[in-house]
């Protein structure tokens, strides 16, 4: 595939991606727009995001969700708060989706509280602390109006049970029509929607789930990744918050102290300060008290930051009245009535007295948490004959701080989540998945034979890791590698081969320059080495001593089997080679062939680091003449005390020694032969062996028979 059509197939893949998601988004805003054309108490968008999320995966679902509410914050701003609620659907969905929630009916209903939690129980919280509980409001008011005229639940116990009763009945229906969809949707469309970002070659399920179970000495890579990423976020969401805060207080209670002292000002301004010594001797009935009092409320209904207006004159004696307006909860004080000052206001008691300005202060005392602005008012003379005063209620401005972090924190929530699994998203396709790959491939590389580590090789080129960046140049690196190691291996084995064969000649070669010596023997090591091989198969067979009779220890045995005579290289020719009986003495030296046969091989094994073979052979050349009954030599071991490949030996060398011609003897029969073997079975031999190579008189007569056709 060239670049531009390349280019091309993925520029379609993105189209395909973005016009069907956007078809889930469009899915979400046209069932809240039916659920409100109809008149539902229903919401009925999550539709659009459920699709998402069980076809696409976590990233498709949150996209959708919080796109859906971006839309909708177009036409009311308040929906962008709710979009944490769209993320949070979006991802308990998806993995309701991956666990085969959504695919047998009864397990898709177990999801219905789930659902509703969420939106109902969280999403109730969220109203009560971006909004408080207002009985006028929202499709579940007139529902929580109902259970409030009962009278046995207050406002937020109604406002709750009212939000989580029709979120219940809004996610069933919602969780119902999808798993419908998901039914009548193709396999081939459901299939195409997942959304992937492949740089090597897809994996599986079954190889994904067997990648992510990877051991690590310590935290994974994809755990580092959501632990950095997440700490980081949290960090600067943090800062960002505290700081936001911070401005925010020192902001609001700025606005407020410039409402205060602009209300204070106006309400300053609509007094007559030459006619208040004229309300306190006349009344209310005084001319133009009245007026000025309604114009006082209107602007106190001006701005619903303020609490209390009132106008005050400061005596020694007190605050005396001169306006004070009721409000819902607290009457106002009468005309010229007397009130004592506050403890707060003792230090400025003198200022005020004197009529000089003073800055807004906060005070907390008998009328709450209140920010006080006191205006002075002047007659036309320039005197200060009172204060006109309003106070802001600074328990609105802790319940704004409250909003306000409600605000941030449910923003933050679910572009945190939307970045987290973006972020993991991306992490994995570029990195964790390759590397998993990688790992895998690598783990399984077999180093049994030629063919394993061939398919090995192959098996790591076909990941085709192209990622463009490091982790693409850590896999051309560790391809070449492996590729370079399975050549240089396959090197080393070949002439490794060679070795062995070349080691196994020079055995051969030493054992017939001893052979040569001996003019009797003829044939007879590598006759007894065919024997010998032919016990050992037969015994593994009939699985007898299994934890010793393993592939190498029967190489070992048959590579070392010539070697047992070795020690006649020490033995004189005249002896060797004596055409009669052997005097006492003379069979003393012939029996010398053992031990010397033993300082030879000790010798050799000297001279390597790893002996190998020369173990059993050390074995064989030593004790091949001990018998089963102990009076054998060099030792007189007895029964098992003789290492198994020496009463292996014991009986082919015996064997071959009957049926082979010899200056002082004809050969015995195959049957005669046996006879003797089958005799000497638990007092020269190891009965075991003995029986079982007399029992398979045709494999031996084989091998006889192959080396009588090779003597020809």
């Amino acid at each position: 595939m060239n670049k531009d059509s390349g280019k091309s197939a993925v520029w379609k893949s993105c189209t395909k991606y973005i016009l069907c998601y956007a078809l889930f988004v469009v899915f979400n805003i046209a069932g809240n727009r039916l659920a409100g054309a109809l008149g539902l108490p229903l919401f009925l968008d999550n539709v659009g995001t459920l699709l998402a999320a069980s076809l696409g995966g976590y990233l498709p679902g949150i996209i959708v969700g919080y796109v859906t509410n971006l839309v909708n914050a177009t036409a009311d701003p308040t929906n962008a708060y709710y979009a944490v609620l769209s993320v949070l659907i979006a991802v308990t969905g998806t993995f309701f989706a991956k666990r085969g929630y959504f695919k047998k009916l009864w397990k898709t209903c177990i999801t219905f509280p789930v659902f509703a939690f969420i939106g109902g129980f969280i999403g109730s919280i969220l109203t009560y602390l971006l909004y408080g509980y207002g009985m006028g409001e929202g499709i579940s008011a007139p529902f929580a109006a109902a259970l409030l005229e009962k009278g046995t639940l207050s406002v937020f116990w109604a406002q709750m049970i009212s939000d989580v009763t029709i979120d219940l009945v809004d996610k069933a229906i919602v969780v119902l029509v999808t798993f419908g969809l998901l039914k009548i949707i193709p396999k081939k469309i459901t299939s195409a929607l997942e959304l992937t970002n492949w740089r090597q070659k897809p994996l599986g399920k079954e190889e994904i789930a067997m990648s992510r179970e990877n051991d690590t000495r310590g935290m994974s890579l994809r755990t580092k990744i959501i632990f950095i990423i997440g700490v980081i976020m949290a960090f600067i969401a943090f800062v960002t918050t505290a700081i936001s805060y911070m401005l925010y207080k020192s902001a609001a209670i700025e606005q407020y102290t410039f409402t205060g002292r602009n209300v204070a000002c106006l309400v300053a301004s609509n007094i007559d300060a030459d006619r208040v010594n004229d309300y306190f001797a006349e009344g209310e009935s005084a001319e133009g008290y009245l007026e000025t009092k309604e114009r006082l409320y209107r602007i106190k209904e001006s701005s619903p930051y303020i609490e209390y207006i009132y106008v005050y004159q400061i005596r020694p004696d007190g605050c005396h009245v001169v306006f004070d307006l009721d409000t819902e909860e607290l009457e106002g004080a009468a005309l010229g009535e007397v009130v004592s000052f506050d403890e707060s206001f003792s230090e400025l008691l003198p200022a005020l007295l004197a009529g000089e300005n003073i800055d807004p202060i906060v005070t907390d005392d008998t009328y709450g948490w209140l920010l006080t602005d006191y205006e002075p008012v002047y007659d036309s003379e320039g005197n200060c004959v009172c204060y006109a005063c309003t106070d802001i209620n600074m328990q609105e401005v802790k319940l704004d701080r409250v909003r306000f972090l409600t605000k941030v924190t449910s923003l933050f929530i679910g572009f945190f989540i939307l970045i987290l699994v973006l972020c993991m998203w991306l992490s994995e396709y570029h990195l964790i998945y390759p590397l998993d790959a990688m790992t895998f491939a690598a783990r399984k590389f077999a180093f049994d034979n030629e063919e394993t580590l061939e398919i090995g090789v192959e098996r790591l080129q076909a990941l085709n890791v192209a990622t463009g960046d490091e982790i693409e140049n850590l896999y051309e690196s560790l391809v070449k590698t492996m590729s370079q190691t399975v050549e240089y291996i396959d090197d080393v084995q070949k002439k490794g081969e060679e070795i062995a064969h070349m080691q196994n000649g020079l055995i051969y070669i030493m054992a017939d320059l001893v052979e040569s010596r001996d003019k009797c023997t003829g044939d007879h090591v590598r006759k007894t080495a065919a024997y010998v091989k032919l016990i050992l198969e037969l015994m593994k067979e009939n699985n007898l001593y299994p934890d010793i009779l393993t592939d190498e220890y029967i190489e070992d045995v048959c590579n070392s089997a010539p070697l047992h005579d070795v020690g006649k290289i020490k033995v004189s020719d005249v002896i060797l080679n004596k055409p009669g009986k052997l005097t006492d003495e003379e069979f003393e030296i012939m029996k010398s062939h053992t031990t010397a046969g033993k300082e030879v091989i000790e010798s050799a094994m000297r001279l390597t680091t790893d002996p190998g073979y020369l173990k059993e052979a050390l074995n064989l050349a030593t004790y091949h003449h001990e018998k089963w009954n102990g009076k054998g030599y060099p030792m007189g071991l007895a029964g098992e005390e003789i290492p198994l490949s020496a009463r292996i030996m014991a009986v082919s060398d015996v064997f071959d020694a009957l049926v082979s011609q010899r200056s002082y003897k004809k050969p015995f029969t195959l049957d005669e032969a046996l006879k003797i073997i089958e005799e000497g079975a638990g007092t020269h031999f190891d009965p075991v062996i003995a029986k079982l190579f007399v029992d398979n008189k045709e494999r031996v007569k084989e091998i006889l028979e192959e080396h009588q056709r090779e003597r020809q």
